[in-house]
């Protein structure tokens, strides 16, 4: 009797957990339909826009154009004078310092002048002498040309006498033969006029090879003494002098050279804004002083990566001091974006700001420049306005 009273229980036990997971199921379905429906009933709301950024805030510095410029020296140098101060403008070119050994480079220099003076009077001389040299050969080809060619003048006029009386002894002859043969003048009247033919042919003779001699004889002196003016023409540029002159001008500029490297100039206009080394110090590897054209000056804004894809050129700017370094905010443009990425250099005052941020270098040319010129390398906030 007790054994089936207990199957009995448990089997109402087995069904009420049924019924009351079936419960269950049934409620649960009811209400994920339920909520289904009030779900599909409520209207769908349009997502919120995105705010447009306007600005883009950073820190910088301001800088003088073309940033400022550390000029040195040969290390370990002494700077004999120094002839500018702080604050003062100075031109490009101007000289800002002599080295020490400035004076001795300067003696060197004067004394390769001196030598190159030198050269060149010895040049001077040996080229007036090599020139009346030139002049005496000229003058003797003149000689053998004027002379000899009134000479052959004078012989070919001789020529020219010596044939008219051949050919007025000739014409003589052949009328004495005319006559001879109709026996009219003896045989010896004929003979002498012949004797007068051949000697007036050898008379020409003689004179038409005196001619060539002459002629070859002119011709040889003229051919020596144009060989002699050509020698000397020649001869001229080649001279040692000239040569000595070359040689001295390279030292002078070779000593000039080295002058020009103990004077200190300025390689541009700008403002001398701090003296490293003064008079009688050793040049060192800080370099002598730093130099910047104040007269435009400019904020180098630091925007972080994520930003300067925002950034423009021509873009206004504000630029504000907070420790009050200027009193009136500042106005620029944007007129260069870095093409290099950074760790940042300029440093928020607020402890919890990112000092390991990366950075883009952004330059803002100032408006005006006047308020800041003394103020190089200040820290200032840039706000750039990038809303169009």
């Amino acid at each position: 009797m007790a054994l089936g009273k207990g199957i009995k229980l448990r089997q109402g036990w087995l069904v009420a957990a049924m019924t009351g997971l079936i419960a269950l199921g049934v409620t649960g379905f009811g209400l994920v339909r339920l909520l289904g429906e009030r779900t599909a009933q409520a209207p769908v709301e349009e997502a919120a826009p995105v705010p447009q950024r306007v600005e883009v805030v950073a820190l910088g510095r301001l800088e003088p154009q073309g940033e400022v410029i550390r000029i040195g020296g040969p290390l370990n140098e002494r700077i004999q004078r120094l002839l500018v101060k702080q604050g003062d403008l100075v031109k490009a070119g101007d000289v800002l310092a002599y080295l020490e050994s400035h004076d001795e480079r300067k003696a060197e220099r004067d004394y390769a002048a001196t030598q190159v003076a030198e050269a060149e009077q010895r040049l001077r001389a040996t080229t007036a002498y090599g020139q009346t040299q030139i002049q005496e050969a000229q003058t003797r080809v003149q000689q053998a040309q004027l002379p000899g060619a009134a000479e052959i003048e004078a012989q070919q006029a001789r020529i020219r006498e010596l044939e008219a009386t051949l050919d007025l002894a000739n014409q003589d002859l052949a009328r004495l033969q005319s006559l001879y043969d109709q026996g009219a003048i003896s045989r010896q009247e004929l003979d002498q006029q012949l004797t007068e033919v051949r000697q007036a042919q050898e008379q020409l003779n003689n004179a038409q090879a005196s001619l060539s001699r002459i002629e070859a004889r002119w011709r040889t002196e003229v051919q020596n003494a144009q060989a002699q003016l050509r020698s000397q023409q020649a001869n001229l540029p080649l001279s040692q002098a000239q040569v000595a002159v070359e040689s001295a001008q390279r030292n002078l500029q070779l000593a000039q050279a080295k002058l020009d490297r103990t004077i200190i100039r300025a390689p541009r206009d700008g403002r001398v804004l701090k003296i490293i080394t003064q008079s009688g110090e050793a040049i060192g590897e800080t370099g002598i002083l730093d130099l910047g054209d104040t007269r435009q000056m400019y904020a180098v804004a630091e925007v972080y990566e994520t930003d300067v894809n925002l950034v423009k050129v021509g873009q206004p700017a504000t630029i504000t001091s907070r420790n009050g370094a200027f009193d009136q905010p500042l106005t620029g443009t944007v007129s260069d974006i870095g093409w290099q990425i950074f760790k940042n250099n300029v440093l928020d005052d607020d402890p919890a700001a990112n000092a390991d941020a990366r950075v883009v270098e952004v330059k803002i040319r100032l408006d005006n420049s006047q308020p800041v010129e003394a103020l190089t390398n200040l820290q200032v906030d840039v706000r750039i306005n990038v809303e169009n």
